[in-house]
């Protein structure tokens, strides 16, 4: 019997890792959201479509080839006959038409559908990179909150110590009352910050999850990230990647080059277009008809007068590309203001993390010494609160710090174009 059950105590004991959450490390959180967001499933989309309208415009390049049938009855006057005859026509043809020339209205149009797909393509990356950011911050924040809930519940337990101690002391006579309710205020006032830390806890795994594109993590457990200790890039220099690397700034370059095409196309409307038809069927009477027909011709379109259209569609093809311009100066100056803003950023919280370290380690040191005098019996409370207070408000500034270190990283590789 007993090798029996040690069998099944190892059987349980193998199976027990199985039910385990794994940890959520970063990268997964990230693949997750670029595969399965709503948003960059529907930039996706939009490239697809974008890429379906640079073929419409292809089409033009290519003959037209259409079927038609054609039955009529009726009476007619008959010239020939110099009398009104009753008259019946079956017809069938295919026809074909080929534009052979029209002084780039076709080629503007097809620049600038593939000048609208490749700037659609961008997008996509914008909407990728915009994704990364989010996921990055709300998976440092959770990170942070848990750090927050675990540094209130250890504030929490050593000032419980700390009431039960001042309990002990008032029921011997060594301590007044006083020390009892302020103990014991100063514990629920920590227990409201637990609940607050857990909330916002909560709040950030719901945010992480959203970012992700998933309804919920669950019970997931986070991974410790990997450090980013290593030093930024020379400032200037960054703002040149940023410059160069940026997708938004490629994709106002494609917008240009589908403005330059809408106005060529826009330009040629004052042009005429010269197009080659064909046609080949049968005609007759009877049906189906069987008499054979064909024909072949040239076809010359010269606009002469179009109500101003021509005029005003070169205008609004001229606003619109200047405007692209200017856009992309703004956004040049945009671009360089985040790098800046998040190069100095880091900077700042990295100084931050080594002075509230320090902090810590001080106001940890001022923390155990004070309770060590109280449980003595020589320390006051109000020195034992404060200084537990102020042990936990150096823990905040650090956890605080260390997430805009981390923040601030991701903002900047964001600024800078960073796949």
């Amino acid at each position: 019997m007993k090798p029996v059950v040690i069998c099944l105590i190892m059987l349980l004991m193998s199976a027990l890792p199985l039910f385990a959450a794994s940890p959520l490390t970063l990268d997964d959180a990230l693949a997750t959201a670029l595969n399965n967001h709503p948003q960059v499933i529907e930039a996706k989309q939009n490239l697809l479509g974008a890429e379906a309208r640079t073929g419409q415009a292809l089409a033009n390049y290519y003959p037209q080839i259409s079927f038609a049938a054609d039955w009529s009855k009726g009476r007619s006057f008959l010239s020939a006959l110099e009398n009104i005859r009753q008259t019946e026509v079956n017809t069938d043809a295919l026809y074909l038409k080929q534009t052979i020339y029209d002084f780039g209205r076709t080629s503007g149009v097809v620049d600038a559908a593939r000048g609208y797909r490749e700037a659609t393509d961008k997008a996509l990356t914008v909407t990728r990179q915009d994704l990364t950011l989010r996921v990055r911050s709300a998976y440092y924040l959770l990170l942070a909150t848990e750090k927050q809930v675990v540094a209130v519940r250890e504030t929490v337990k050593a000032r419980e110590n700390v009431f039960k101690q001042a309990e002990e002391f008032f029921s011997q006579g060594i301590r007044a009352r006083v020390d009892v309710a302020r103990a014991e205020a100063t514990l629920f006032a920590a227990k409201t910050s637990l609940i607050r830390a857990e909330n916002n806890r909560e709040i950030a795994r719901i945010e992480l999850a959203n970012a992700m594109g998933v309804e919920s993590l669950g019970d997931q457990p986070l991974d410790e990230p990997s450090s980013l200790s290593l030093p930024l890039p020379e400032r200037t220099s960054s703002q040149q990647d940023a410059l160069r690397n940026r997708p938004e700034l490629q994709q106002f370059a494609a917008l240009k080059s589908a403005a330059s095409g809408n106005l060529r196309s826009a330009k040629s409307s004052y042009l005429p277009i010269l197009s080659a038809v064909a046609s080949v069927g049968y005609a007759d009477r009877d049906f189906p008809p069987t008499g054979n027909v064909w024909g072949l011709g040239l076809n010359l379109t010269v606009p002469l007068f179009s109500g101003f259209s021509s005029v005003e569609q070169v205008r609004e093809a001229t606003a619109a590309a200047n405007s692209i311009e200017a856009r992309q100066n703004s956004l040049k100056l945009q671009i360089i203001k985040e790098v800046d803003s998040a190069w100095l950023g880091a900077n700042e919280a990295v100084a931050r993390m080594v002075s509230t370290e320090k902090e810590v380690a001080a106001s940890n040191e001022s923390k155990s010494l004070a309770e060590g005098r109280y449980q003595e019996g020589v320390g006051s409370i109000i020195e034992v609160s404060d200084a537990q207070s102020q042990a936990l408000d150096a823990q905040t500034s650090n956890i605080q710090a260390t997430y805009d270190y981390y923040t601030a990283v991701a903002r900047f590789d964001r600024a800078v174009g960073k796949q």
